[in-house]
Order: C-alpha cells, then structure tokens, then sequence
C-alpha cells in the first residue's frame, strides 16, 4: 500500500458529514467514504464525536457512532511516541492538543489528513486534503 492511499480523518470530516446542510458537501463526503483507501482515525476522534453527539443528540446517538466508528476505521490509539509527537507539535505550531495528537498521527503513520481546519494547513509534516 502506497502512503497516500493511506488517510487519517479529521473529527471536523465527521462533523460535516453529520451536521452539514450542503447536499453537494455530503455527496462528496460520501464518495471519499467509498474509496478502497485505508481509513484511520485518531482515538481523540472518538471522544470529540462522543462528546459533540452528547451535546448535540444524546448518548444513544454518540454510543451508535462511536460503534461504527470503531467498526468502519482503524482506530489509533494515543500511545508514547504518538504522545511524544503531539508534544513536539504542539511545542512548534501551537495546536489544541486534540489537533497535535491527530496531526502526530498522521506523521507517525506518514498518512495523509483528511481535513477542513485552518490549524491543519499550516503544518509542514503532513498532507492535507478536503473532499
């Protein structure tokens, strides 16, 4: 498998395909889902779907996102030297700390970042894309 077919998910990507009006926005949201790329989430993923779907739409939502989450992506648990790497990120860009961890996931696994956010752009060590 070639690095980029390799694709860590923004929370802001499942944001969008929950909560976004725009039609167009949710077809092409859609089509990135049915590619044959591996798919990859970050585990601070979980806990911002699960606690915006709490806020939003209640526990039984949040608690049948999360299981197809968990059951559609690989989900990449946060450990040393992913921790280790947000740090670092954090310490260069200035990041929230959900966003290094999910940046430092993307470097440690040289995976592209399928993402709308600003915070993302700027990051010289990884690649980003929206749909």
């Amino acid at each position: 498998m070639t690095n980029r077919r390799r694709r860590v998910y923004d929370t802001r990507f499942f944001a969008a395909l929950y909560y976004s009006k725009d039609e167009d926005e949710i077809r092409r949201i859609k089509l990135e889902l049915a590619g044959s790329h591996a798919k990859s989430i970050s585990a601070i993923t979980i806990y911002e779907i699960y606690k915006l779907t709490l806020q939003t739409d209640g526990k039984d939502v949040a608690d049948l996102r999360v299981r197809l989450l968990e059951k559609d992506f690989k989900v990449m648990n946060v450990d040393p030297r992913i921790a280790k790497e947000a740090a670092m990120i954090w310490h260069k860009y200035r990041l929230p700390m959900a966003d290094a961890i999910i940046v430092a996931t993307s470097i440690l696994f040289k995976a592209e970042c399928v993402t709308n956010d600003p915070h993302f752009t700027s990051i010289g060590e990884i690649t980003t894309r929206w749909i």
